[in-house]
């Protein structure tokens, strides 16, 4: 399966198309691994992190994309988001090694339903059907985490922009965590790749409901707005918005009264 990313212009970051010294890495390669880098180290700051801060009140902001206060799930999911990065970069470095760069996907068209040529038999008469064992489909409230074989394999036959949404969805990706720029990166590689970005949101609804029956439980917790976070409120949890540079020294936050 070929697979696109359209190519974007990222004056603060380094050039990407130069992956190694006297190789050049194919241009919409360089512009996918440009955004499965910065999502890959933003996961890899979040879960070193995460459990010096998960006590402080602004945490609900992470909290809240996660679905849970739980601090086991929330790093099983940012372990299997970071994995599957890796997965995706090792994918693409080989693909540039061979000098293979990466063509668009093409949205299909919706294939009109063929009416049965065969008469509906009697419910008695119906025949069973046992589905057929497939593929393990991606559920992103299922703490499990792949195989390095299964991820390798799974980046290989899924659409790329399907590969992002998933890693977006574990390592709590949302549009107000990120720099404007890194999301409408972001956005295009999504699009073009045949991600989609509206399951993206239906999963932040899910577990912004399931977040909101946790802090109704929390009477300590109820003081905070965690749904829309400013940018300051990021960094100051971060230290970074993601797409640009982590801060050494991020402000400290408040501590909760009483740990999640």
């Amino acid at each position: 399966m070929e697979h696109a990313a359209p190519p974007s212009s990222r004056p603060t970051q380094p050039d990407s198309t130069q992956d190694r010294p006297g190789r050049t890495v194919p241009e919409c390669i360089a512009g996918l691994l440009y955004v499965v880098r910065v999502l890959l180290g933003h996961g890899r700051r979040l879960a070193e992190t995460v459990p010096n801060r998960a006590a402080n009140v602004e945490f609900a902001i992470v909290a809240g994309v996660c679905g849970t206060y739980n601090l086991p799930a929330i790093l099983a999911r940012l372990q299997r988001g970071i994995l599957r990065a890796m997965a995706l970069e090792r994918y693409l470095l080989v693909r540039a090694e061979k000098g293979r760069d990466i063509t668009f996907v093409e949205p299909r068209a919706p294939t009109p339903a063929k009416p049965s040529a065969k008469p509906l038999a009697e419910p008695q008469e119906a025949e069973q059907k046992v589905p057929k064992p497939g593929r393990r489909p991606f559920d992103p409230d299922d703490l499990r985490i792949p195989t390095i074989e299964e991820l390798d394999a799974e980046v290989r036959r899924r659409p790329l922009g399907r590969t992002i949404a998933a890693i977006c969805m574990d390592l709590a990706v949302i549009p107000s965590f990120c720099t404007g720029t890194f999301w409408n990166d972001l956005f295009e590689t999504l699009r073009a790749y045949g991600g989609s970005l509206t399951v993206i949101c239906k999963v932040r609804e899910i577990r912004a409901t399931s977040f909101q029956k946790e802090r109704n439980q929390r009477p300590d917790t109820w003081g905070f707005a965690w749904k829309f976070p400013p940018p300051e409120t990021v960094r100051q949890v971060l230290g970074y918005m993601i797409g640009e540079a982590p801060r050494a020294d991020p402000p400290g936050p408040r501590l909760a009264t009483a740990p999640p």
